[in-house]
């Protein structure tokens, strides 16, 4: 059989991804990637440790991120995400930085963090005041309010599971449930903790009956790194990757719109008989 008229594969961008040993949700993440774009994934060593500020300080720690970064260097991806709320968030936004230098010294590429996406992602939404959804302890969660507090975010209800394992097997109507809970003040938007946690097809549902922008985890990271190598994250109804889209369109027109030229002015028409 003649497949010569093929003409593939394709050629595909790379974003690297760090997880945290325990991720599970590989499949979403790809639900947000355009087709000419692949994801690289690489996983931190295991420890015996549960969900906890221990294991998020564990998972984060900046020799276990530069060695996890050097390694997704051998497929040369663009930019690199590490994919962990709690892991990126743990140190306070001065340990976000520190985390984002290191990963970008190791591979020499920009560098892109869970808590920091969320950080970028509320100041292009111009959200000062959130609603808080986490699957996690009450000393976890805490610490992300923290977190936000130091960058002037403030948390006006929160909703939490206490789960300290098996994240990734919530159901969406758990997740459902927390956001109703959680909205309880004049908040700008709602934001759904924990890259482990599925979000994908519950984002739309929950803007619509929220009637506000309702950011994840892994929707935050994955439009946070596309975004650094100029791509645009993709899903349908999801208010940040809409208005992200808009926003990119406006741009490209308003650079391919030709420059209006000066017109002369138009000289007087002389009637007959003058001179």
């Amino acid at each position: 059989m003649d497949i010569s008229f093929l003409g593939g594969p394709r050629p595909q961008r790379g974003v690297g991804v760090v997880a945290p040993f325990d991720f599970a949700l590989d499949r979403e993440l790809w639900r947000w990637v355009p087709d000419d774009i692949s994801l690289h994934l690489t996983r931190t060593p295991f420890v015996p440790v549960e969900v906890s500020l221990d294991l998020a300080r564990l998972v984060s720690e900046h020799e276990t991120l530069r060695e996890a970064v050097r390694a997704l260097t051998a497929v040369a991806p663009e930019v690199v995400a590490y994919a962990c709320t709690s892991g990126s968030f743990v140190g306070g936004v001065a340990g976000e930085r520190a985390m984002c230098a290191a990963m970008a010294q190791a591979g020499e590429l920009p560098a892109v963090t869970t808590s920091g996406a969320l950080l970028d992602a509320l100041g292009e939404m111009g959200a000062r005041r959130i609603a808080l959804v986490t699957p996690y302890t009450e000393s976890v969660t805490r610490s992300l309010e923290e977190y936000l507090a130091q960058a002037g975010i403030a948390v006006t209800g929160r909703a939490f599971l206490g789960l300290t394992s098996h994240i990734w097997k919530v159901p969406y109507r758990d997740v459902v449930d927390m956001a109703r809970q959680a909205v309880v003040g004049a908040a700008d938007c709602l934001f759904i903790s924990c890259t482990n946690l599925p979000t994908y097809d519950v984002i739309p549902q929950l803007e619509a009956e929220l009637r506000m922008p309702v950011l994840s985890a892994n929707q935050v990271t994955m439009w946070s790194a596309l975004r650094r190598i100029g791509a645009c994250a993709v899903g349908p109804y999801q208010q940040l990757l809409i208005d992200e889209a808009a926003r990119t369109r406006s741009q490209a027109q308003a650079q391919a719109q030709p420059l209006e030229q000066p017109q002369e002015p138009q000289r007087p028409q002389q009637q007959e008989g003058w001179s």
